[in-house]
């Protein structure tokens, strides 16, 4: 790494010493002030065409399609959704959670949503008359196209980032903790302008927490006088000084976890524990001072070329309906359901026919979102015809989207607090695209 580098982190890690935030707190932003967006990425491309499903006339045709791997029509959970006379969806069995949220006004589903350059017909699509996305159905370019809403080319940094960066004032007081992943590193998170992701595990747990800096202990002994030592190298003293920061950062932010309890009980599971401590982080908030923030929590093994998909979606589901639940009730206990939004992502969809195991990669996909300013109970977007060859069909059951994944991000960046300059640097591809169909 770069001494330079080296120094941003430093600078990045910047820490208010304890008393002062005591302090910060008394000053913190009003709770109605309070905003933050919380990205749960489901690494492998999620089937949703086995999540969302018409269960009108069209269900047939989608039988068809895909013989074995077809939910039985009486197995799905119908939605009652407030916008689509006429027509009837149901819901994956696994997420009687997720179906309540959506049928008390409380979340929603966008159809056929995915990278875009700019709206793309099927006609233009096989003419190859627009700009189309970097390497469609590439895993890692899908998912970098998906978080830096910059899918022209391997993305270097996230939406979300660029979004926070602009709306969290640089030399904030822990400014830092405005964006916090507990799901390892990720583009989404990742600024244009040096923001970086503070990282923790998922259970909120810091790997130094055994260091006490007045300890008698030999293990916070040989740290301290570590920390303490003078070196010559200025790459080394720059080490040690960012190392002391951070130790320091997560000592204050176990600090504030600690004291941050909830009632709401949370499933014991990967995805339980990454939403348990989000929830509590965002309890902490005016101990840090903090009036808009960012979370990335994430859920993987939805790459199901040959696998068992029906079985392994059924216990994906089950745990992301569990976990998505208690974070909606644990927003409800703190009175935050319409300041925190939570939308889902994946790195694609997969083609409609079965490939005799699972299904293959493919590009729109159907996502869900709660809270914040979700239009609760509504289908958005545009549900695509669920036909191979149809007007949807990019090829082999591969559906272009007909939502971009901008237009969905426009729309919580807005809510956020941006305004026309850093939309536009936050999505570099907004201004090509309407509304949303059905936000408004």
């Amino acid at each position: 790494m770069k001494r330079r580098h080296l120094l941003q982190l430093g600078a990045s890690a910047a820490l208010t010493p304890w008393p002062a935030l005591q302090a910060l707190a008394q000053a913190a932003p009003p709770a109605g002030d309070y905003k933050a967006l919380v990205c749960l990425f489901l690494f492998g491309g999620n089937d949703g065409n086995n999540l969302l499903v018409p269960t009108d006339a069209r269900w047939a045709g989608y039988q068809r399609a895909r013989p074995n791997l077809a939910l039985a029509q009486a197995s799905l959970l119908p939605l009652q959704f407030r916008n689509t006379s006429g027509q009837s969806y149901g819901l994956h069995s696994a997420m009687p959670g997720l179906q309540g949220l959506v049928n008390r006004g409380e979340a929603a589903f966008v159809a056929n949503i995915g990278p875009l350059l700019v709206p793309t017909s099927k006609a233009q699509f096989q003419a190859r008359s627009v700009p189309l996305p970097y390497n469609l159905y590439s895993h890692s370019d899908q998912q970098l196209g998906w978080q830096s809403a910059m899918v022209e080319a391997p993305g270097r940094h996230g939406w979300g980032g660029r979004l926070l960066e602009r709306t969290v004032a640089a030399g904030s007081s822990n400014r830092g903790y405005a964006s916090i992943s507990v799901a390892g590193s990720n583009l989404w998170q990742g600024g244009d302008q040096g923001l970086t992701p503070y990282r923790v595990s998922s259970n909120g747990q810091f790997g130094l927490d055994f260091y006490n800096p007045s300890g008698s202990d030999p293990l916070s002994q040989a740290v301290s006088a570590t920390l303490a030592e003078a070196r010559q190298d200025p790459f080394e003293q720059t080490w040690l000084q960012v190392l002391g920061r951070s130790i320091e950062n997560q000592r204050v932010l176990a600090s504030a976890l600690q004291a941050s309890t909830l009632t709401t009980p949370f499933p014991d599971t990967g995805l339980g524990r990454q939403l348990g401590t989000v929830a509590r982080l965002i309890k902490a908030r005016t101990t840090l001072g903090l009036s808009r923030q960012s979370f990335f929590a994430s859920i993987g093994g939805f790459d199901t070329h040959g696998d068992d998909q029906l079985q392994r979606q059924n216990e994906l589901f089950g745990e992301i309906d569990g976990a998505v639940t208690a974070f909606h009730a644990a927003l409800t206990e703190l009175g935050l359901t319409r300041q925190v939004a939570l939308f889902s992502a994946s790195d694609f969809g997969r083609n409609l026919p079965s490939n005799g195991a699972g299904t293959d990669h493919g590009w729109g996909n159907h996502q869900f979102l709660l809270g914040g300013p979700t239009p609760g109970g509504r289908l958005l977007g545009r549900f695509p015809e669920l036909v191979v060859g149809g007007p949807d069909d990019a090829g082999q059951g591969v559906w272009i989207p007909s939502t971009a994944t901008e237009q969905l991000g426009r729309e919580l960046a807005q809510w956020f607090g941006a305004d026309a300059d850093m939309l536009a640097a936050t999505f570099p591809h907004g201004a090509a695209f309407d509304r949303m169909q059905g936000w408004e």
